[in-house]
């Protein structure tokens, strides 16, 4: 048990824009969001959407259909079930270019060291040295940030008003979405009628579906029942999850928004769920190439170089059958300090053919850690260094023409090969059809 006259007691808003993609692009098309029937599709392969999965749906597509996010097109009612459900393609800068905006609306409200934005349509704000400024009353407050947001962008938005972030999150997931003002207040008083009541252990922000499953499995089925476990069972079943676990149950967070978070190591990668199964060694390992090279040029873009290189290769799930139950591999490799494409890619091609067994693979991923000021150039005796050199300054040109032409402006000749990747993922915005921003 927890006393809360020692913990945290600010006043932080969580704020939520309703359905954000699908009413982004309700709004694009002229319609209300809250009334349009309208579901964001990822991808259109072919003439159909195929198995594009839904980015999201309009709350009345949700209550009409059943829709839910990442169900799959062919999931979808046929026409003649729904004949009112538009499907619309992604416009990922467009939504890009909204959450941006609705960050500078923000700003009017705090500053910002008090705002963190916790994903493109959620955004969290310490509002206790500010709050006064705008009304007698947090409840007027946060009206008055929703009613800025809807008369300049038209979004609605829910608001959970909490003593400390897990609060707010909590408030603005189980209760605020079903209130008419779509804004609620929850404070440590109230955590025996609010957090105890929440039945769903799935239904609370940091408990996934395998987390929950685990704790049925120990006896433990809602959240009173988490309060009321005590802290050595979650700490031996979970270790430091566990007591995380046990404070949420109690409404506790003595996270301080304005102390941001900065890691100690930071690394670049990047990686690529693949449309097909790949088979082929050599198309594979054009893909491991350009998804190494584009890393590789992020790092070049910082000024770093990396001493570890991760390759990640996952294998397709349909063919487990071939892979002695493999679901793919992950290696890595401590290396020279380098940011030189050549050398990259050489070690990344090296650990994968040192794993790859001719399994079907379905994803790939690239990451490079150990990151360190490139500020000198290790050469290696064994090869010419004129030509060393050449291709580190030949990577820093070819960075220099993309960044002013575009990518496409310069690329391998591998890279046009039916089954590389490069072209078109350089179209995406977070995976997804990037889409004009001013539409």
């Amino acid at each position: 048990m927890y006393d809360y006259r020692y913990e945290p007691h600010r006043l932080i808003f969580m704020i939520d824009n309703k359905s954000f993609f699908a009413s982004c692009e309700s709004i694009r098309l002229g319609l209300n969001p809250m009334k349009s029937v309208l579901a964001v599709i990822s991808h259109q392969p072919d003439s159909t959407w195929g198995s594009g999965l839904i980015m999201a749906a309009s709350p009345l597509a949700k209550k009409k259909y059943g829709l839910h996010n990442v169900m799959r097109a062919r999931q979808l009612p046929s026409k003649k079930e729904a004949p009112d459900l538009m499907l619309v393609a992604p416009h990922m800068n467009l939504y890009i270019k909204r959450s941006m905006q609705v960050l500078d609306i923000f700003h009017k409200y705090a500053a910002d060291e008090d705002i963190h934005m916790y994903s493109i349509d959620e955004g969290m704000i310490d509002m206790t040295d500010s709050w006064r400024l705008f009304g007698d009353d947090p409840y007027n407050v946060a009206h008055k940030i929703q009613k800025d947001i809807h008369d300049e962008l038209g979004l609605y938005t829910t608001c959970g008003i909490g003593e400390n972030p897990i609060l707010a999150k909590l408030a603005m997931d189980n209760e605020a979405k079903h209130n008419k003002s779509m804004i609620a207040f929850w404070h440590y008083i109230d955590v025996p009628d609010t957090i105890w009541k929440i039945s769903k252990l799935e239904d609370v922000w940091g408990i996934n579906t395998r987390t929950a499953n685990h704790l049925r499995r120990i006896g433990i089925t809602n959240m009173y029942e988490l309060a009321h476990t005590h802290p050595s069972t979650l700490r031996r079943e979970f270790g430091i999850i566990g007591e995380q676990l046990f404070a949420t149950s109690w409404g506790v967070d003595r996270s301080i928004i304005r102390h941001k978070y900065h890691p100690k190591a930071k690394s670049y990668g990047n990686s690529q769920v693949l449309q097909k199964d790949y088979f082929n060694q050599r198309e594979i390992e054009i893909v491991i190439r350009e998804i190494g090279e584009q890393v590789a040029a992020r790092i070049r873009a910082h000024n770093l170089r990396t001493e570890c290189v991760n390759l990640y290769i996952g294998f397709s799930l349909s063919k487990l059958s071939y892979t002695e139950g493999r679901a793919g591999f992950n290696i890595q490799q401590k290396i020279t300090p380098t940011n030189v494409n050549h050398e990259l890619v050489k070690q990344l091609l090296q650990l994968f053919r040192s794993k790859w067994q001719s399994e079907a693979v379905r994803c790939i991923g690239v990451n490079y850690s150990k990151l360190s000021p490139d500020c000198s150039m290790q050469l290696n005796i064994l090869e010419d260094p004129e030509l060393q050199v050449k291709r580190y300054k030949l990577d820093h040109v070819v960075d220099n023409i993309r960044k002013k032409y575009g990518f496409s402006s310069l690329v391998k000749v591998s890279s046009l090969n039916k089954n590389a990747t490069a072209i078109q993922r350089n179209k995406l915005v977070g995976g997804h059809n990037g889409g004009n921003a001013y539409e």
